[in-house]
């Protein structure tokens, strides 16, 4: 398919209603507000395009950067084009989900989140702790720089509080990650959502919640000391 085909059956597949919904959660124009259901049937239709997932998330269009996330190989990517998708993420879905995504497939997934996090760009700091937390999630303990992970759970702990509300979901996300995956990490990451406490963000007219840390952190874990690592962090 070529772009002009894909965003054509974006258009068709938007909802009015689906946007508003988008909307509440911060989406901004352009955006069609295509149910995440029908860009995964399209997704199917384009899955290895990397050519045409660039040629989507250029066009600024909140939907087809989601879809650009869905078929992106990440491995594949420069380091330029990371740093020019975590810039240009639409709205938090997309530096949330979309972002983190690819960044984490990359060599370099480390480096760039750790510089994104001191982005005064919310968007951008978000996609940076989201990234880490990803790789927490999906890379094998003994790939991670725990030394780093360690430091940014003491960093977290004392400057969660004070940090823009978006970036404080992001900050929340990273450390149930590492109290979830990463098995020297585990009980430092409770103890810091113990000192945290529920962290409260504005997340505006929208049914959101943010999850208590450390009563994710067990659910995920099912019983067990750790949770298996996931293969990807795409859904």
């Amino acid at each position: 398919m070529t772009l002009d085909q894909v965003m054509a059956e974006l258009a068709a597949k938007g909802s009015e209603s689906v946007k508003r919904i988008f909307a509440r959660h911060g989406a901004k124009e352009p955006f069609f507000g295509v149910k995440v259901a029908d860009l995964k049937v399209i997704s199917k239709k384009i899955k290895g395009d990397q050519a045409l997932a660039l040629q989507l998330f250029a066009t600024g269009n909140g939907d087809a950067q989601y879809l650009a996330g869905m078929i992106a190989d990440g491995k594949r990517m420069t380091a330029a084009q990371l740093r020019s998708w975590a810039n240009q993420a639409a709205w938090r879905m997309v530096s949330g989900t979309t972002v983190p995504w690819v960044a984490a497939e990359h060599p370099d997934g480390v480096a760039l989140a750790l510089k994104w996090i001191d982005s005064p760009k919310v968007h951008v700091a978000c996609a940076g702790w989201h990234t880490l937390g990803a790789l927490a999630t999906t890379v094998a303990d003994d790939q991670l720089p725990a030394e780093k992970f360690s430091a940014l759970l003491d960093r977290i702990a004392e400057t969660l509080p004070s940090s823009p509300d978006l970036v404080r979901y992001a900050m929340n996300y990273f450390v149930i990650a590492c109290g979830t995956y990463v098995a020297a990490l585990g009980p430092k990451a409770i103890a810091t959502a113990r000192k945290l406490g529920q962290v409260k963000v504005d997340l505006g007219e929208t049914d959101c919640k943010v999850p208590d840390a450390e009563d994710y952190m067990v659910k995920c874990r099912r019983g067990r000391p750790i949770a298996p690592k996931r293969k990807t962090m795409r859904c």
